[in-house]
């Protein structure tokens, strides 16, 4: 599938609660595509500042799609659903849409992560480093720029501007 796919509207992934989600419904916004973790040095601050842009730029277009993963030192062990709700609600998270957990890297990486790393690949090697890596995908859905987990999400906002 990542292979053939022309945006990430050609996707389909599940929200945290397991229902389907068709990446079509974002079709003319600016998407930004994060994995996220409850456990890591970088959580608290990526938690807040995207919180931020989303408050920020939502209005005028912009969608958060978060993708908790428990790759990087099993640092997202909330479970799907209520649990990973509750874990955002406390963390005062309110960063946009949150889908199931999911694998980035290797054999069992998710189809979009599989395209996203091919369209954006990172620096050395393509495959995702850390938590809070970040995809910015324009208006069409292609992925234009790749973001290290340790840059600010608010360093990002420029980059959102131009695509708004």
């Amino acid at each position: 599938m990542s292979e053939q796919a022309n945006s990430i509207y050609d996707f389909t992934v599940k929200d945290t609660y397991g229902n389907d989600v068709s990446l079509e419904q974002y079709r003319g916004h600016v998407v930004l595509i994060v994995n996220i973790a409850s456990q890591c040095g970088l959580t608290k601050n990526n938690y807040k500042k995207l919180t931020d842009l989303r408050e920020k730029y939502g209005e005028k277009g912009l969608k958060i799609l978060n993708f908790p993963c428990n790759q990087f030192g099993s640092q997202m062990p909330e479970d799907d659903g209520e649990p990973m709700v509750c874990h955002l609600r406390d963390a005062k998270a309110d960063i946009g849409d949150v889908f199931q957990k999911i694998d980035v890297n290797g054999a069992n990486a998710a189809p979009l992560y599989q395209y996203l790393k091919a369209k954006q690949g990172g620096t050395l090697v393509s495959a995702i480093k850390w938590n809070f890596t970040k995809f910015l995908v324009n208006k069409e859905g292609i992925p234009i720029k790749r973001y290290a987990p340790t840059t600010d999400p608010l360093d990002i906002a420029k980059d959102i501007e131009k695509l708004l």
